[in-house]
C-alpha cells in the first residue's frame, strides 16, 4: 500500500511564462498547494529574455492570448494586429495581477535539481540557491524555446565590445547609434530584429549559413471592427480554429496546389502572401504534404525575396534553397526590404565562415569587419533543452538527460517513462511548436489538473507512462511526420541545431488528432 506523505506542497511548477501561470491559476483553483519556481525577477518566461529590437509573436494577438477566463479576453484590448514583446509582457504581468499569482511564485530562484523519491513517493526539487521543497507533482512549465544555444567561437573571451544574445537580452535598452554591429545568424529572431537594427547603426553585418523563407506580417494597428466581430462569438472563433491542423485561423484550406491553374495559383498565393503571415502555408492543403506542391509556393516565396532586394546576388543569397515551412517560417517587418540600405552586409558563412573574434573584430577567411557590438541570434536548444537544463532524477537512478541522450521518448507530450508524477507542458511529442501555443499550454494544463483532481477522487499517489507506450507514441509522431516534408529538412524541429542531441522529429503534426487521442487516454 502506498501511504502519501506529508509535502510542503501538492505540486512544484518550473516556470512562469504562460503555462507556469495558467498552471498555477487552475492548480489553486481546484484546492492543490502550489509554488512556481521561477529564475527571472519577474513574470513572462520568454517573453521576459526575449526582449530584443522588434521582438514580437508571429500569431495573431486576438488568438495568442488566454481564453480560460472570459471576463479576461472580452476586457484586454491589443493595439496591434500581432503584439510586440512589451505588450505581451505587460499583458501576463496583469494576469498574474488581477488573479493574484504572484503570491505562490518564488522568483530568482533556478531549479538545479529535482529527485524522486521511490520510497515516499514524491518529489525533492533544488534550486541554486540551496532551497529545497517537496512535492508529489513536479511540473515542468519551461517552455519550448528558452535555453538559448550559444556557439563556441574562438576569441569570443578577447573581445572588448559589447556581447548579446537575443534569447537572453538584457533590461536596459541597447543603444545602437552609430554602433559597428554583426549579428550572427538569420532565423525568426534576426529576422525580427535586423530592420529596427539597421535603422540606427552605422554598419550591420549580417552572417548567414542558411536563409531563411519569411512572410511579411503586414501589422498595423488593431482593426477594432474585427476584434468587436470575434469578440462577439470569442467561444466558437476559438473552436472553430481548433479543428485545423495547427490550431490557428487561415491554415484550414483544402483545395490542393497542384490542381490548381497557374493564374489562380499564383492569386491565391499573392493573396495569402499580402494578407496572413504564417497563413501563407494554409493557401492551399498539400502544401505541408506533397513536394511538388510546396515547390510551387516555395518558388513563389523565392520569387518575391527576388523581387524585393535589388542586389541580385544578395537576393540570390536570401533565397532558401530548402522546402517553405520545414524550418520554422518566418513573419517580418521589412526583413529583405533592409538589405537594399547602404548600411547592411549579408556574409555568407558557408563560404567565409567565422575563424575567431579579436579584441575590435570579427575574422573570416579573406574578411575582417570593426565591431563594437556582436549578437548572437543563434536560437535555442528546443523544446527538451529546457527540461535537459535540470539534473532530474527518477525511479532507480534513472537520469533524464542520459534518457534522452540516446532518443528522446515522451508519452502525448506529457509523461516520461521511469518519472512518475512528472509532468512536461508541451513537451516532446505534442503539437507544441506546430500549434498555437497558449491554446496548446492551456489544453495540456486542463489535462493535468484533471488528472491530478482524478488521482485525488480515486485515492492513487503515482502516475507514470510505461516505456512501451511513450515508444509506441513517438513511432506514431515520426509516421505522420514521414508523411510531410518536414523531414526533408534538417532544423530545430529534429535537434539538428544542437550537435550532441539525438535526431528525431519532436513535434506532433495535427492539432484535431491529438486531441482526440488525449481526450480517448483520459476516458480510458
Amino acid at each position: 500500500m502506498i501511504v502519501k506523505t506529508q509535502n510542503d506542497y501538492d505540486a512544484v511548477i518550473v516556470g512562469s511564462g504562460f503555462a507556469g501561470l495558467y498552471m498555477l491559476y487552475k492548480l489553486r483553483k481546484l484546492g492543490f498547494s502550489v509554488l512556481v519556481i521561477e529564475k527571472a525577477d519577474q513574470v513572462g518566461g520568454t517573453w521576459h529574455w526575449n526582449r530584443y529590437p522588434g521582438a514580437r509573436c508571429d500569431i495573431p494577438s486576438l488568438q495568442y492570448s488566454y481564453q480560460f477566463d472570459d471576463e479576461l479576453q472580452q476586457e484586454w484590448s491589443w493595439s496591434e494586429k500581432y503584439s510586440a514583446q512589451p505588450e505581451i509582457l505587460e499583458y501576463l504581468n496583469h494576469v498574474a495581477d488581477r488573479f493574484s499569482l504572484r503570491e505562490n511564485i518564488l522568483f530568482n530562484n533556478e531549479v538545479s535539481q529535482a529527485v524522486y523519491d521511490e520510497n515516499l513517493h514524491n518529489w525533492k526539487i533544488t534550486t541554486k540557491s540551496k532551497k529545497t521543497f517537496t512535492s508529489q507533482f513536479c511540473i515542468m512549465a519551461t517552455g519550448c524555446l528558452s535555453v538559448p544555444n550559444k556557439p563556441n567561437l574562438e576569441g569570443l573571451d578577447n573581445f572588448k565590445g559589447e556581447v548579446l544574445h537575443t534569447g537572453s537580452w538584457p533590461t536596459e535598452p541597447v543603444d545602437f547609434t552609430n554602433k559597428r554591429v554583426a549579428i550572427v545568424g538569420t532565423g525568426s529572431s534576426s529576422i525580427q530584429s535586423i530592420p529596427v537594427i539597421a535603422e540606427s547603426a552605422d554598419s550591420l553585418y549580417v552572417y548567414q549559413r542558411t536563409p531563411n523563407y519569411s512572410i511579411p506580417s503586414n501589422n498595423g494597428p488593431m482593426d477594432r471592427v474585427q476584434e468587436r466581430e470575434i469578440k462577439s462569438r470569442y467561444s466558437d472563433f476559438r473552436k472553430e480554429n481548433w479543428q485545423n491542423g495547427f490550431g490557428i485561423a487561415g491554415l484550414e484550406e483544402e483545395a490542393l496546389a497542384v490542381e490548381a491553374e497557374p493564374e489562380q495559383r499564383d492569386a491565391k498565393f499573392s493573396f495569402h502572401f499580402d494578407n496572413d503571415g504564417l497563413a501563407f502555408l494554409g493557401a492551399y492543403g498539400d502544401l505541408m504534404f506533397d513536394e511538388n506542391a510546396n515547390k510551387l509556393a516555395a518558388d513563389f516565396a523565392r520569387s518575391k525575396i527576388r523581387s524585393i532586394v535589388k542586389d541580385q546576388k544578395t537576393a540570390d543569397l536570401l533565397s532558401p534553397k530548402h522546402c517553405i515551412g520545414g524550418k520554422r517560417l518566418c513573419v517580418d517587418n521589412g526583413y529583405f526590404e533592409a538589405f537594399n540600405r547602404n548600411n547592411v552586409f549579408l556574409i555568407d558563412l558557408n563560404e567565409e565562415p567565422i575563424d575567431k573574434l579579436s579584441e575590435n573584430s570579427i575574422l573570416s577567411k579573406d574578411i575582417s569587419n570593426e565591431i563594437d557590438i556582436l549578437i548572437l541570434a543563434t536560437g535555442f536548444d528546443a523544446i527538451t533543452g529546457a527540461v535537459r537544463n535540470i539534473n532530474i532524477t527518477g525511479k532507480k537512478g534513472a537520469n533524464l538527460e542520459e534518457q534522452w541522450k540516446k532518443r528522446v521518448e515522451s508519452y502525448l507530450g506529457l509523461g516520461i517513462s521511469n518519472f512518475p508524477n512528472l509532468f512536461t507542458i508541451t513537451g516532446p511529442g505534442s503539437p507544441s511548436v506546430l500549434s498555437n501555443m497558449v491554446p496548446s499550454i492551456e489544453q495540456h494544463v486542463e489535462w493535468i489538473a484533471d488528472c491530478m483532481t482524478w488521482m485525488q477522487s480515486n485515492n492513487k499517489t503515482v502516475i507514470e507512462s510505461t516505456e512501451a507506450a511513450e515508444q509506441e507514441w513517438m513511432k506514431l509522431v515520426n509516421e505522420i511526420a514521414d508523411m510531410t516534408v518536414y523531414t526533408s529538412v534538417e532544423s530545430w524541429y529534429n535537434g539538428s541545431n544542437i550537435k550532441e542531441k539525438s535526431k528525431e522529429f519532436l513535434p506532433f503534426i495535427g492539432v484535431p488528432v491529438y486531441s482526440e487521442q488525449i481526450e480517448d487516454v483520459a476516458k480510458n
